[in-house]
């Protein structure tokens, strides 16, 4: 379901096999997810490239890894983001709440 690498000490995570990220997989993700920063000062890059379409719970579990990166002092970017998705995020004013970056390189540039 994802697929996770390090990159200089910051970890690139990413889905496989789908292009929708929506309450199938919501939960197991989010606890992957979540686990990533039991360890403080985590930097984490979410790379949506082949994501079409994001639900509710989705954006539910961004929210939740935010706040959790928060607190442990850690990082949590997103990258390669679909214009779709991306309309999602404007319409939900999320896009304002998270760091996005059109490419891993340019958000990777940014840590």
């Amino acid at each position: 379901m994802l697929d996770t690498k390090d990159s200089n000490g910051v970890l690139i995570v990413s889905f496989k096999e789908t292009d929708r990220f929506n309450a199938l997989i919501t939960e197991p993700v989010k606890e992957s997810l979540l686990g990533y920063f039991n360890k403080p000062e985590t930097k984490l890059v979410l790379d949506l490239g082949g994501i079409k379409f994001i639900d509710s719970t989705g954006f539910s579990v961004f929210l939740s890894v935010m706040k959790a990166a928060n607190n442990h002092n850690g990082q949590f970017k997103i990258c390669n983001v679909a214009d779709d998705v991306k309309e999602l995020f404007q319409v939900l004013q999320l896009h304002n709440v998270f760091e996005m970056y059109d490419t891993l390189d340019e958000c990777l540039a940014t840590f």
